[in-house]
């Protein structure tokens, strides 16, 4: 079994590939606008850090609830925080907000193709890695942008390769839902 460390990146996941590769598909006007995220975690983290790096203005609505550990690191990373509501429907909600009044652009954490293609170099990599055979690739998923690039990219290249979807029995919650 081989695995690829993402816990490695500099804000330890696969998220900043994503916001990354968002963020060099805009073009300079939407750049000069800023870009505002809902996030809790590492997207939050992501988009601050690829935003940083880029002179673009980031604005992160999390939620109240969020520990203020993850809001430093978001701080920490160069981007506004603003604390609304106390779950992430009500975070997005108000990031909608802002991009209706401001004129930003929202980065959706997985729900957006550039988001996707850049979280899909995952695959990308595991595949100049290990160009020999390879029977399967498990993917962690929670809302399926990791596991929808991987795959593209993987069924593409190499279609031979079955692709898993995996989640651990702690990502559910009580009942049966997400």
């Amino acid at each position: 079994m081989l695995l690829e460390r993402e816990d490695l990146q500099p804000v330890f996941s696969f998220k900043l590939r994503g916001a990354y590769n968002k963020l060099l598909q805009l073009s300079e006007a939407e750049c000069a606008a800023g870009v505002v995220a809902a996030s809790a975690g590492n997207h939050a983290q992501g988009l601050a850090l690829a935003a940083h790096k880029m002179g673009i203005k980031a604005t992160i609505v999390m939620p109240r609830t969020t520990p203020q550990i993850k809001v430093d690191a978001v701080r920490s990373r160069g981007a506004r925080v603003v604390m609304q509501g106390d779950t992430y429907d009500e975070a997005s909600e108000h990031a909608c907000k802002l991009v209706a009044e401001r004129g930003m652009v929202y980065v959706h954490p997985f729900d957006d193709p550039d988001v996707i293609a850049g979280q899909g170099t995952v695959g990308v990599e595991i595949l100049r890695q290990h160009p020999g055979p390879l029977d399967a690739l498990f993917v962690p998923v929670g809302g399926g942008g990791l596991c929808a690039g991987i795959a593209t990219y993987v069924k593409y290249v190499r279609p031979e390769i079955r692709i898993f979807a995996v989640e651990s029995d702690d990502s559910r919650l009580p009942g049966g839902g997400r």
